[in-house]
């Protein structure tokens, strides 16, 4: 994550913001996990290691896009997915730019989604979760690696999908044997989208930041789908745009940035107070994680946001929820942005939140195991 911490959102974007409020509603509503459930949900324990972590550790390098650690990620990611969860798609989404300090040289950007969604469906009818995270690290200071920015929160959007997996196959099992589906609010997927070039090369500017982001989502506005699909296109298509960035310092405090997704923060912010009241988190904050739930929008004092790679999907009037800390971590763009200045208890906290939200939004609570 780069640019300034808080800047004023550009007038388009506010009136954007606005006609989110007429328009944007859950797509269904759905039933809260219960106890029991919350309970089952893992942290990923040992595979948040920062030495040895099957999911976290191989991100903790230098991951500049065009160079060979940005390779090792893409690897990284496309293995995971293939060896483990092989029911998902994968895809590449691939561009390329000049950048202010390569001259003329075109630089590749690669963005990666990996997919679940009903196996009944036809092309642009399932409505999406969209689980968010750029993963390549600033060219600068050289050797800097961004763990909280966003090793982490690729590691745990990788977590999330492996959680999540069995209970969506024997959701889609339970529905093809019922003969449900079919319908907009029923037709349910998922998707991980892993970002790149998101940080700028010299300064924050609307061309050198975002690369991988602006691409894809015009790419995505320009791409329809047949006449009668029940969505006009990808962006369309996006129930939730989820994004993590800057997460894994201790005492991190998530504003809720937009109104129009007031309603989803305060689902995940219900999730982190159930869960610290069973005792199933393992850090102990002086103030919650997402502490705005319990606000009217209008006092959280949030009415600018953070410059980010949802601005060019918003612009295109997607619903975005925006988990990223505000005050930035103490490490933001430094060297200590690095494994050992990661808390540990607080990267297991915020991969069982995450987790719990996405099951919780994909109804599967209709699956929930006996107890």
């Amino acid at each position: 994550m780069s640019g300034q911490p808080l800047a004023r959102a550009p007038l388009l974007l506010v009136l954007l913001a606005l006609h989110q409020l007429l328009l944007v509603s859950p797509v269904a509503a759905y039933t809260a996990l219960s106890d029991h459930f919350l309970k089952l949900v893992p942290s990923g324990a040992a595979d948040f290691d920062i030495e040895n972590g099957k999911l976290l550790a191989p991100l903790l390098i230098p991951r500049v896009a065009g160079t060979d650690g940005q390779t090792k990620a893409q690897r990284h990611f496309v293995d995971f997915f293939a060896s483990e969860l092989p029911e998902w798609s994968a895809e590449w989404f691939n561009s390329t730019s000049t950048t202010p300090v390569t001259g003329d040289r075109q630089v590749p950007f690669a963005n990666l989604l990996f997919k679940r969604e009903p196996p009944w469906v036809k092309e642009g009818q399932a409505n999406m979760l969209t689980l968010v995270a750029h993963y390549d690290s600033k060219i600068s200071p050289e050797g800097f690696i961004g763990a909280t920015d966003s090793a982490v929160p690729c590691a745990i959007l990788m977590h999330v999908a492996r959680t999540i997996d069995k209970y969506v196959t024997q959701m889609y099992s339970e529905m093809s044997a019922l003969g449900e589906g079919g319908t907009v609010e029923m037709d349910m997927g998922v998707q991980i989208l892993l970002l790149d070039g998101e940080e700028a090369f010299l300064s924050w500017t609307d061309t050198d930041s975002l690369y991988g982001a602006r691409a894809l989502a015009e790419h995505w506005e320009n791409t329809t789908h047949p006449a009668m699909s029940a969505y006009r296109n990808p962006l369309s298509q996006i129930s939730l745009f989820m994004l993590l960035d800057l997460l894994g310092s201790a005492e991190p405090i998530v504003p809720s940035y937009f109104e129009s997704t007031h309603w989803a923060y305060q689902s995940l912010s219900q999730i982190e107070a159930r869960m610290r009241a069973l005792e199933l988190l393992e850090s102990s904050p002086r103030r919650p994680f997402l502490p705005d739930a319990e606000k009217a929008f209008s006092t959280t004092g949030y009415h600018s946001f953070i410059q980010d790679d949802h601005v060019p999907f918003m612009a295109r009037g997607v619903p975005v929820l925006h988990v990223i800390t505000s005050p930035f971590p103490r490490v933001w763009h430094t060297m200590e942005d690095d494994g050992p200045h990661l808390d540990g208890a607080t990267v297991r906290d915020w991969a069982r939140i995450v987790a719990a939200f996405a099951l919780e939004w994909l109804d599967m609570m209709e699956v929930e195991p006996p107890g």
